[in-house]
């Protein structure tokens, strides 16, 4: 018991090392008017994982914070497409 109480308790400890909080950017020209920022925004919020965005119109992109355990850069960029909005990750 005492042996899989410590290994419970390594693999908890460990588990925050393996994930890793990213941040990519993602151009995304479709944006066309001001309210378009919102349908981005929300559709990258609801993507798991995704603990922050910052959608600007007037650069038409959108950075967004996430999880690397949780999703990953195509995730954010078929959620964007899933809302009509094409992204690619900028350099």
């Amino acid at each position: 018991m005492k042996k899989l109480f410590a290994s419970l308790v390594f693999f908890a400890a460990a588990t925050p090392v393996w994930a890793a909080t990213q941040t990519v950017t993602l151009s995304i020209p479709g944006m066309t008017c001001v309210a378009c920022p919102l349908t981005v925004k929300a559709a990258l919020s609801k993507v798991k994982g995704v603990s922050k965005t910052d959608v600007l119109f007037d650069k038409r992109e959108a950075t967004v914070t996430f999880d690397d355990a949780k999703t990953n850069a195509q995730a954010l960029m078929k959620a964007t497409g899933n809302a009509g909005y094409p992204s690619t990750l900028k350099d």
